[in-house]
This record gives structure tokens, C-alpha cells and sequence, in this order.
């Protein structure tokens, strides 16, 4: 039984899956209906929070006279989810006290951190799948008139191990993974997951009292910052953003950051002298449209600004400005256009600043106010 449910991205053709809010809910309602109903059942079908419905086989079913317990498989589509085809186990007992109370067992994490979906000490079971349990265990009790209370305990037991692969010990969920989604479904690739991530993270950090974030796109932003003794010596949180800057920024202003540094190589950020703040090449690609633009500002000629335009890589582009004495003028220019983009972005109340390199060339350069900021964090 498939779930066949598709989107496109581009021209290719890519099956949605369903998360693991989805499958609790699915194994919770298949356990009260055992547990009620006093029978086995095969399949269970609940509607998502997008509105799509899911029909699946219920695993693992047992039914004793206390309890009830079975597990729906994970499919993540096309997803690259680490949790893809795991067992998501519901195990429903009725209690003497009325209402539903909901827990994680084996392989769920626990909030050890502020700011998280849930309360410090409770189970990584988010809110939306905490809303669909509930939802699906009360129709239950409905159906059946049963008017006791339930308690469902969610496991993973894979979890422990598959949490390793995931931002959880990070941002404070330990022994576990976490019951995530708020639709239900997974979007294949999904940009909203990744600026999910971030957005959490900056939230715990800022539940936490920091009120200063460095941003970087990714592992080799990461390497170049470890590198630079006055970044490394600060206690300043560094935050992968991916090519996500606009959002990032966004969520560190909603999150009463007040001092924002944006470490990155050029050829992601030279964009945002440009203003463009998602620096996916799928979004725009104009590196030496920018960096041609800037050489014509500071007096390239004709066969320079040629040059840079049939470069291969930014990389390129920097030797071909270093051998016509462009190099200083160029970024300088860039790096205030970059900033009046930056300070526009974030508002008024909020430091900002930005540095630049590359791979082969290092450190290019960084705003005016970079060196403020650095010497801020100290």
C-alpha cells in the first residue's frame, strides 16, 4: 500500500511521504480501536493537517486485556529523512483519571533546553502531532462511547540511534529523535524543513539570553571562522543558514538578536550586493554580472569587464581583478553595497556586518562595521 501523492520540482517528478506526527497518529488511532473495539485491525486511515488522507497497514498489532499496542511504518516519499522506514509504535492503555495524556518511550527525545515546542522535561512530541493523537484517540472514544481517560506512549525504538544523525543533542533533545511535522506530509526536499531548523535554533539561543549570532552558509564558512582567532575566541553562537540569509535574518530580528555577523565565501555572498538574499543558483545567478558591475565602477575597461563576464568561477574573477589592480576597489565597493542591503534588511536597532573569502584567496575583505562587531563579541 503506497502512498502516491506527487509534486514537481523543475521537471522532475518527486512522491511526497508522510511524517512521523503522521505515523503516531496513524498507530494511536489503530491501538484504540483495538483497545475499544476489541479487534485486531488491518489498516488504519486518518486525514492530514493538509487535508490529504492516508491509508496504511497497522504492524505489529498486539491486544491483550490491559493494553493495546502496534506500529505504522515511516515513509518519507522521496525525501532524503534519516527516519525513513522506521517503526513508529503507539502503545494505548485506559486510565482512571479522565482525559488523554500523551508520553514518549523508547527512542523519543526529552527538552533538555528553553525554547523548544514543548516544556523542559517533556517529550519531543511536538505540538501539531500532539493536536492529531488527540484528535484521532478522541473520535475513538466517541465511536465507542467510551468516556475514561487514555494514555498513549510513543516510541521509536531506532530513535537513540538515528538521533546521532540529527541537530538534536545540538539544540538541547537528548535520548531520541523527535515527533515532528506540521502538515503531516513530507515535501520532498523541503526549503520550509530547513528554515524550520535554523529558526528553532535561533529561538533556543535566544531563550537562553544571546543577543548576538554569527551566520554562515555552511561547513566551509564553519572552517574559515574556526580559523580566525578573534572569531574562534568568541563564545558568539555560529548558525548555518544555508542560502537561506533573508530568512535568517528575519527570525534573528523576531528573536530580539541585536548583533548579526554574516561570515561567507564569495560566491554566495558577493548576491547580496545585489540585494538578493537567497543565494541559491536556482534563485539567481548573477556573481559576475556583480562582480563585472563593481570592476566598471572602479574604472575597469571594456576587455576586463569582458573578462570577468566569461569567468568560470568567482575564483577567476578575483585573479582577473588582482592582475588589473582591481582587486581593493572592488570589494570595497561590493562590501558597502552589501551593507546598506544588510541594514535594510534587519532595520534599525540591530548591528550588522559581513566578511568575505574564498577557498583559494582567504580572507577578501569585510564591511565597516565588521570590526566593531568582532571586537563587540570579545
Amino acid at each position: 500500500m503506497s502512498f502516491e501523492h506527487y509534486i514537481f520540482r523543475g521537471r522532475q517528478k518527486l512522491r511526497r511521504g508522510f511524517t512521523t506526527g503522521s505515523c503516531a497518529a496513524l498507530a494511536a488511532k489503530a491501538a484504540a480501536q483495538m483497545l475499544l473495539g476489541g479487534e485486531r485491525v488491518a489498516t488504519v486511515e486518518i486525514t492530514t493537517p493538509k487535508g490529504i488522507p492516508l491509508k496504511v497497514p497497522v504492524l505489529k498489532a498486539e491486544l491483550t486485556c490491559g493494553h493495546a499496542c502496534c506500529a505504522v511504518r515511516k515513509d518519507a516519499g522521496d525525501d532524503p529523512d534519516v527516519t525513513d522506514g522506521v517503526l513508529v509504535y503507539a502503545k494505548l492503555c485506559k486510565t482512571s483519571a479522565p482525559g488523554i495524556r500523551i508520553d514518549g518511550g523508547a527512542g523519543i527525545g526529552r527538552v533538555m533546553r528553553p525554547g523548544l515546542d514543548q516544556p523542559v522535561g517533556a517529550a519531543a512530541i511536538n505540538r501539531v502531532p500532539r493536536q492529531m493523537i488527540t484528535k484521532e484517540l478522541q473520535a475513538i472514544c466517541d465511536r465507542y462511547a467510551y468516556t475514561g481517560g487514555l494514555e498513549a506512549v510513543i516510541s521509536i525504538p531506532l530513535g537513540s540511534r538515528l538521533a546521532r544523525r540529527t541537530f538534536n543533542a545540538r539544540l538541547g533533545i537528548e535520548g531520541g529523535i523527535s515527533v515532528l511535522g506540521t502538515s503531516g506530509i513530507v515535501e520532498p526536499q523541503s526549503r520550509q524543513a530547513l528554515i524550520d531548523s535554523f529558526g528553532l535554533e535561533l529561538r533556543i539561543l535566544a531563550a537562553e539570553g544571546h543577543k548576538s549570532v554569527i551566520f554562515t552558509p555552511g561547513n566551509y564558512g564553519r572552517a574559515f571562522i574556526a580559523a580566525q582567532a578573534a572569531l574562534a575566541a568568541t563564545s558568539v553562537p555560529v548558525v548555518k543558514c544555508s542560502n537561506y540569509v533573508g530568512e535568517a535574518l528575519d527570525f534573528a530580528a523576531s528573536n530580539g538578536f541585536d548583533k548579526i555577523l554574516l561570515v561567507g565565501h564569495l560566491g554566495k555572498f558577493v548576491k547580496l550586493a545585489g540585494g538578493i538574499m537567497n543565494t541559491h543558483s536556482g534563485m539567481a545567478d548573477c556573481r559576475r554580472e556583480l562582480l563585472a558591475a563593481h570592476a566598471a565602477l572602479a574604472g575597469a575597461g571594456k576587455k576586463t569587464v569582458a573578462e570577468l563576464m566569461r569567468a568560470a568561477s568567482t575564483e577567476a574573477c578575483i585573479e582577473i581583478l588582482q592582475a588589473n589592480g582591481l582587486r581593493t576597489d572592488v570589494f570595497f565597493s561590493l562590501l558597502s553595497n552589501m551593507q546598506s542591503h544588510l541594514e535594510r534588511r534587519v532595520g534599525e536597532g540591530i548591528a550588522i556586518g559581513a566578511m568575505l573569502f574564498s577557498n583559494a584567496h582567504g580572507f577578501l575583505g569585510q564591511t565597516e562595521t565588521a570590526a566593531g562587531l568582532i571586537a563587540s563579541f570579545q
